[in-house]
C-alpha cells in the first residue's frame, strides 16, 4: 500500500479550533495538508510554523457559475481533488469529506460536528439571510446534505470531538463514533498573576453570544471586560462599547498576547450556543483561570465535570439564578439572560477564582496535545475502530 498520507481540512480563513487540530495533526504525523481555501493574511505570523497548507484555491478553480456560493466552491474543489492512493487520510470539517471518492486507503473522519446549518441550527441559520434568499438556500442545503451523508457513509472510521457531537452524529446520521477530544497546547498557557479584568476569547458572532456578555458588563461599570478575537459582529461590538470605559474590544491578537491576557485575568467568560467542544475554556484552565460558561454543549464535558450543583457551594441568591458551580468555574443556564452573567461575575470574586487554580490546571491535562496524539496514533494503527 502507498506510504502517502493526507490530512484534508475545509478551509483556513481565520484562527479556530478545527484548523488548529488539522495543523497539529500535520505537524506531528507529517502528512500532506490540503485545504479548500487559505487566507494567510488572517493569521498571525508563525501560526502555521513548519506546516504549509496546500490550497485547492476553491474560488479560482471553481466554475464561474458556482462563485455565488462558498459551499459550492469548496464542494467543487474537494470533489475534484486529484486522485490519491494513501495508507490513510484524515478528513477534518464537513466539506473535505466530499473528496472521499477520489482517495483510496483508510479513511478517518475527524468530525468537528455534523454541519449545524443542515440539522439542529437550520432555522437559526436561515434567519441570518434575507427572506428572498431563503428558498434558494433550502435548495443548496438539501443538495449539500445529500452529498455530506453519502460521504460519511464512505468513511472507515468516524471520530467525534466530544460526547455532545457523538450524540448529534448518532441522532442525525445514524452512526456511532469514538470520542477523541481536540488537543490543547497546555504548556503555552500559565498562571502569571491575578489582574483586575475578565476575558472573553470567543469569536464575535451571534452563536457565541459575546453581545450578551458586553451588555452585562455595561451594567457593571465597576467590573472590567477585555474582548479578544474578531468575527462578523466585531464592528457592532465596537459601536456597542464606544462609551463603555470598562470594556476593551481588541479584535484578533497574536498568540503571545492571548497567552499573556489569559495568564493575568480573573477568569474567562465563554457562553456559546450549544458549543461542539470549545477549546478556549481548556486554554483558560491550563492557565489556572476558571471559566464562566453555560450549561450546554461541550462545556458540560470540560468545565462542567464534577458539578456540585448550586446547593452546596452557592448562596441562596446564586441558587435562584440557576447557576451551576463546579471545581473549575460557574455555568449559567441555557438561554442565559444578562442577569445570569451578572450573577456569575459577582459570584466569581478574585479569591474564589484563585482558589480554583489547582483544579483548573489539573483538569486541563486531560486535554493536552500529547493525550490527543496518542489516541489518534491508536486510531491510525488500527487499535481503535467503530
Amino acid at each position: 500500500m502507498s506510504e502517502r498520507t493526507i490530512v484534508l481540512h475545509d478551509f483556513f480563513n481565520a484562527p479556530d479550533g478545527g484548523g488548529k487540530v488539522a495543523t497539529i495533526l500535520a505537524g506531528s504525523f507529517h502528512p500532506e495538508l490540503f485545504t479548500g481555501e487559505l487566507n494567510e493574511d488572517s493569521f498571525p505570523d508563525g501560526y502555521f510554523r513548519e506546516v504549509r497548507p496546500k490550497s485547492l484555491e476553491a474560488y479560482e478553480t471553481s466554475p464561474r457559475c458556482l462563485r455565488f456560493s462558498k459551499i459550492f466552491q469548496l464542494w467543487w474543489a474537494f470533489a475534484h481533488f486529484p486522485a490519491a492512493a494513501t495508507s490513510w487520510t484524515i478528513f477534518s470539517g464537513s466539506l473535505s469529506p466530499l473528496a472521499h471518492k477520489k482517495i483510496t486507503g483508510n479513511k478517518i473522519y475527524y468530525c468537528l460536528t455534523p454541519p449545524r446549518l443542515l440539522y439542529d441550527q437550520k432555522w437559526f441559520m436561515s434567519q441570518q439571510v434575507p427572506g428572498w434568499q431563503r428558498p434558494f438556500l433550502r435548495v443548496v442545503m438539501s443538495l449539500y446534505r445529500l452529498a455530506y451523508e453519502r460521504a460519511v457513509r464512505g468513511m472507515d472510521i468516524i471520530i467525534t470531538i466530544s460526547e455532545t457531537v457523538r450524540a448529534r452524529t448518532m441522532r442525525y446520521l445514524g452512526h456511532d463514533s469514538s470520542v477523541v477530544y481536540p488537543p490543547c497546547e497546555t504548556d503555552r498557557f500559565r498562571w502569571i498573576e491575578q489582574g483586575n479584568y475578565f476575558l472573553s476569547t470567543a469569536r464575535v458572532d451571534p452563536l457565541k453570544r459575546v453581545d450578551l456578555i458586553v451588555r452585562a458588563f455595561k451594567e457593571m461599570p465597576d467590573k472590567r471586560l477585555v474582548v479578544v478575537s474578531g468575527g462578523m459582529d466585531l464592528p457592532k461590538m465596537q459601536r456597542m462599547t464606544e462609551k463603555a470605559q470598562n470594556i476593551d474590544v481588541l479584535g484578533w491578537v497574536d498568540d503571545e498576547k492571548l497567552c499573556d491576557l489569559m495568564g493575568r485575568c480573573i477568569a474567562t467568560i465563554y457562553i456559546p450556543r450549544d458549543e461542539d467542544f470549545g477549546i478556549s475554556p481548556v486554554e483558560s484552565m491550563a492557565a489556572g483561570k476558571p471559566v464562566i460558561g453555560v450549561q450546554e454543549g461541550g462545556l458540560l464535558e470540560t468545565v462542567g465535570y464534577q458539578g456540585s450543583g448550586v446547593g452546596s457551594q452557592s448562596s441562596e441568591g446564586v441558587a435562584k439564578s440557576g447557576l451551576l458551580i463546579t471545581d473549575c468555574g460557574v455555568l449559567v443556564p441555557k438561554e442565559p439572560e444578562v442577569e445570569h452573567v451578572i450573577k456569575a461575575v459577582e459570584w466569581m470574586r478574585p479569591k474564589k477564582a484563585f482558589g480554583m487554580r489547582g483544579s483548573c490546571e489539573e483538569r486541563a491535562k486531560r486535554f493536552d496535545t500529547d493525550v490527543f496524539l496518542q489516541k489518534m496514533r491508536d486510531v491510525i494503527d488500527g487499535k481503535v475502530s467503530v
